[in-house]
């Protein structure tokens, strides 16, 4: 019983870890918090926690296959992953808030575009395999002695930490947001499209670079 809230407490604590630094998925979560909703801010969170969960079970299972494909294929990943979050961020760019506005309250919400829109933005970025890696030597995530029990206990929690840190940060960001006008939402808008811009640029260019000139 001790070893299984071992496995849930440190599992918690990876999910968290995992969720935690603001890159381009935590400012797509406030972005949307402030111009969608909590709701859609949520599901995306949830995408990318589902995203985080396979890359966790992928380290967890051993696949040395995978580590050897993302070492070898570093560079592309990095250039694909570029590409794909500057795709995110024109459209983040060139979006406007107005007309969410003018959109009926009543008109139904479907969750499943931001939840694919969070994993695919979340599993574009395959080096986080290796942070994973590093979380899970840090706090003896995987151990011998551990039965398939622990194992289960020990990924739910590590989906339920990333989930908490989501729900957390849409909490926070929606009782805020009343203090935003619509020219406020429309700068953020701008802002975030512009640093996820540059931040694809910059993986982009290094990529190509290292690519072409080793």
């Amino acid at each position: 019983m001790e070893s299984l809230i071992y496995v849930i407490i440190r599992g918690i604590a990876i999910g968290v870890l995992i969720s935690a630094p603001m890159g381009p998925i935590g400012m797509l979560v406030i972005q949307r918090t402030l111009n969608k909703g909590r709701r859609p801010a949520f599901y995306t969170g949830i995408g990318a926690a589902l995203s985080d969960l396979i890359y966790c079970l992928l380290t967890g299972l051993g696949l040395s296959f995978i580590t050897d494909f993302i070492e070898t294929n570093q560079l592309i990943l990095q250039i694909i992953g570029s590409i794909v979050l500057a795709a995110f961020a024109l459209v983040l760019f060139r979006k406007n808030p107005t007309r969410k506005l003018s959109t009926p309250a009543e008109a139904p919400v479907s969750g499943w575009k931001d939840i694919v829109s969070g994993f695919l933005l979340t599993f574009s970025n395959p080096l986080i395999l290796f942070f994973i890696i590093g979380l899970f030597a840090r706090f003896n995530f995987l151990l011998p002695e551990f039965r398939h029990y622990h194992y289960a206990s020990g990924y739910a929690s590590i989906f339920g930490g990333a989930l908490l840190w989501w729900f957390t940060i849409t909490y926070f960001i929606n009782k805020v947001k009343s203090h935003f006008n619509v020219r406020s939402l429309w700068l953020i808008n701008r802002i975030i499209g512009s640093i996820l811009l540059i931040m694809s640029l910059v993986g982009l260019i290094m990529g190509l670079k290292d690519y072409f000139i080793p």
